[in-house]
């Protein structure tokens, strides 16, 4: 049966920005949740000290939860090749992470959608750097999984293999037992296309999942895309929400994904309006994975 981990969505600047909450603070809304682990992000602040890293599996451990995931966000299709070496580097020194805080999977992305790179080009860029990593990562005992992502928080453009048919183009160019998908059914919706085609497409791929809910503020889908570029992170008039009260349809993904056997990570993102609301997602998950995987 899968296992339920939580991304801190709501802190992301007090982790990684400011220091207002510590990874114990985290660890600690996290064990109240009940959940089976934490997704863990590369940007946090205190992991800058190498030494910490052992240290954090051992405090999540001691609190009964696992770090299945490290979260980064690899920019690998910048068309100058000494940029791309150090987000290979950059994601190398990430999977040291993920093996060090006991991650079975560190994320990849393709990179930033940029206007003077073809998709041609961004592929193969891609998948080199990807294919670049993945000896090392073997090494390691990680997985690389790669998310059918909308945008990073600090990036200036959208993902590069935001749409379903570069994003599956790139899943098939590699074909390594270490790399597979990390499945966000949101994003889907922010490309204009529908997720559980994509699921469909790339479920016996699928190693590790998402679980979210977006909504707009405001406006339409149209009005996110034609400001979605060339300003950084997310949109204004976009926000996470509860998961079962946007538009997934969770029977449907976890139908499918019961059909291919998955028996992986699912990591909530939610909880940017509290944390009654991230143990309502919770609730939401736990009840629909007994029903789908029991």
């Amino acid at each position: 049966m899968p296992k339920l981990a939580v991304f801190p969505k709501a802190y992301m600047n007090a982790l990684c920005v400011d220091g207002s909450m510590s990874v114990h603070d985290w660890l600690l809304i996290a064990e109240s949740l009940e959940v089976d682990g934490v997704e863990w992000y590369a940007g946090f602040i205190e992991n800058e000290e190498r030494t910490n890293w052992s240290k954090f599996k051992s405090m999540a451990h001691d609190k009964g939860l696992e770090i299945p995931m490290l979260c980064c966000s690899p920019d690998f299709t910048h068309p100058d090749r000494a940029f791309r070496q150090k987000q290979i580097d950059k994601e190398k020194k990430w999977i040291d992470m993920a093996a060090e805080l006991g991650a079975g999977f560190c994320r990849v992305l393709s990179g930033q959608r940029r206007p003077n790179v073809s998709i041609a080009e961004g592929l193969k860029y891609a998948a080199d750097s990807i294919e670049c990593c993945l000896t090392h990562a073997e090494e390691c005992g990680v997985s690389l999984v790669i998310e059918n992502h909308y945008k990073d928080d600090f990036w200036e453009y959208p993902e590069f293999a935001q749409h379903m048919e570069v994003f599956c183009g790139l899943v098939e160019m590699i074909q390594h037992p270490r790399f597979g998908v990390n499945y966000d059914p949101s994003n889907t919706y922010l490309a204009g296309e529908d997720p559980i085609e994509l699921l469909r497409r790339v479920s016996s791929r699928v190693m590790t999942m998402h679980a979210s809910d977006r909504y707009l503020i405001e406006g339409t889908l149209d009005d996110l895309r034609r400001e979605e570029s060339g300003s950084s992170g997310y949109a204004r008039r976009l926000r996470h929400g509860q998961i079962g009260e946007g538009l997934n349809d969770y029977d449907s993904i976890f139908e499918e994904l019961n059909r291919v056997d998955f028996n992986g990570w699912i990591s909530i993102e939610d909880g940017v309006d509290g944390i009654d609301e991230l143990r309502r997602s919770v609730d939401f998950l736990k009840k629909k994975i007994t029903e789908h995987f029991a």
